[in-house]
């Protein structure tokens, strides 16, 4: 089978992805490389070269460097300081790149083309003009009143891969669901820690108020109160305050600044510091209030054995077992609360977490689960 999968998504490219948060981008790696190391073959389509064993086909960048050149920024401060400069400079090679995949397919050369992130309004009105078929993964929630998310509804008779049940509450009722695939990581990537040694509670993620940080800060202080042994809450990740963000500057930092036992780790990058961040916390906590679509710090966590605590949105509980690999707490019941569930995450055991982990969340699962739909495509 020969399978293109299309990341249209200007960050692929190794020159952006190491200063931005893009989880798109190692799944997209890890499925291409997973589909080949099962005897398919794959193609990976980025707009500038990734680092990767499968054959990766690049757009023309020249004009994109240009435009760099001529200002002396990088693609990152391009972003920063000239944001529609910098979209409609992506739209294009975006646009291009979509252009070569279905320009395969409609030679022979690809049997399936995977369009696989949020850039994929670009692909939709052209999908029918490519004769092989064409399926779509979308990376968020589906909210049809942002920007151009609103024509979602008009393409819905196309092939789509859900990331979790939950996602497709998003989408109108009638929409072709090929299938729902969740996401996975390398079996290997991170290694269980059965005894942690940090005695902290971990939060990981963006810090926006739909993630829910501030309820985290509320639920430590809450068991801290009625405690003697107080707890401690580690903060990791990016937060917006260059943005003139008011949530970190008006809601988080100072309570951070005021209670000694929350802590602002920074944003942590690479494997081998989530490694130690989340395998020596007793739990990750994940207090988010949107709908989330899927949410890959659990699978890190319990990838390391750390049981998660989280509120009951999205599809949180689609990877959350309650009492097996974690705890939910509803959002609209009062009695039991995210403080509770801090109180009683000692009866959770580390290696249920990573059995669950195991089970369903690796990335050899993920890629197994891609080819049989592109198979089910095929007939």
């Amino acid at each position: 089978m020969r399978v293109g999968i299309v990341v249209p998504h200007i960050f692929m490219h190794r020159d952006i992805l190491p200063q931005v948060i893009f989880s798109p981008a190692e799944l997209a790696l890890d499925l291409a490389e997973g589909l080949q190391q099962r005897g398919a073959d794959a193609t990976l389509f980025t707009p500038g070269s990734v680092d990767t064993p499968v054959r990766n086909i690049t757009a023309d960048l020249s004009y994109f460097e240009a435009e760099l050149a001529g200002r002396g920024d990088t693609y990152v401060d391009l972003l920063k300081k000239h944001p529609v400069t910098f979209i409609t400079l992506a739209r294009q090679v975006q646009a291009e790149l979509v252009a070569a995949a279905f320009a395969m397919a409609n030679r022979g050369e690809l049997d399936v083309v995977h369009i696989y992130t949020n850039e994929e309004d670009i692909a939709l009105p052209f999908a029918a003009l490519c004769t092989k078929p064409v399926v779509f993964t979308h990376h968020d929630p589906f909210n049809f009143l942002v920007k151009y998310k609103n024509i979602f509804p008009k393409y819905k008779q196309l092939n789509w891969i859900s990331i979790s049940e939950a996602q497709r509450k998003g989408m109108p009722a009638g929409t072709n669901w090929a299938g729902t695939v969740y996401h996975g990581i390398p079996q290997d990537l991170f290694a269980p820690n059965y005894a942690p040694a940090g005695g902290y509670i971990a939060y990981l993620g963006r810090i926006i108020e739909p993630k829910g940080v501030h309820l985290a800060i509320d639920a430590v202080q809450a068991y801290n109160a009625a405690h003697s042994t107080p707890l401690r809450l580690k903060i990791a990740g990016k937060h917006y305050a260059g943005n003139k963000d008011s949530y970190w500057q008006e809601h988080i930092k100072p309570r951070i600044e005021a209670d000694p036992h929350i802590e602002y780790v920074g944003f942590i990058k690479t494997p081998a510091e989530k490694q130690a961040f989340l395998g020596n916390a007793a739990a990750l906590i994940i207090p988010s209030t949107f709908e989330e679509p899927f949410g890959m710090v659990m699978i890190e966590a319990l990838a390391c054995g750390t049981p998660v605590i989280g509120l009951d949105s999205g599809a949180i509980p689609e990877v959350i077992q309650h009492q097996g690999n974690g705890l939910l707490v509803r959002k609209n019941d009062a009695s039991y609360t995210l403080a509770d569930a801090l109180d009683a995450i000692s009866t959770i055991d580390r290696h249920n977490c990573r059995a669950s982990f195991e089970a369903r969340f690796t990335a050899q699962r993920m890629c197994r689960d891609h080819l049989a739909l592109y198979q089910k495509l095929l007939v």
